[in-house]
């Protein structure tokens, strides 16, 4: 199996779903990774907030997420942009995702090559 998770909630709603669906994601690539599946992980949209929240030791989801780091591909450069996370993507080290040239924007991943190479990608 080869799997592609798409973070799109945004911490800042303050409300208990959107760490709901983002320790869904982190669970679910969990998942593929201890069963040895292909997985990649990536923080689109909103969801490219979470990479400062997910970084502090403190944040409930910290454990599980330092679990899949590895997984991680990176980081929507343009959503980062749009969204103001571009600051903290920076700093995690993480890559910034640029291979779809949206015209507006400094690019963000291709989902359609994630597509081509079989990933079925899942969203949260």
């Amino acid at each position: 199996m080869k799997a592609a998770i798409l973070i799109l909630s945004d911490p800042r709603s303050g409300s208990e779903e959107a760490l709901g669906r983002a320790f869904n994601a982190l669970a679910a690539a969990h998942d593929f990774k201890q069963r040895g599946d292909e997985v990649t992980l990536l923080f689109h949209g909103a969801g490219t907030r979470w990479i400062g929240e997910l970084e502090k030791s403190d944040h409930p989801a910290h454990g599980l997420y330092s679990e899949v780091k590895d997984k991680v591909a990176g980081i929507s450069c343009g959503c980062a942009d749009v969204f103001g996370g571009a600051d903290e993507a920076k700093k995690s080290g993480l890559d910034l995702i640029t291979d779809n040239p949206v015209p507006g924007t400094s690019g963000l991943p291709s989902l359609r090559n994630l597509m081509s190479e079989g990933f079925s990608i899942l969203t949260f």
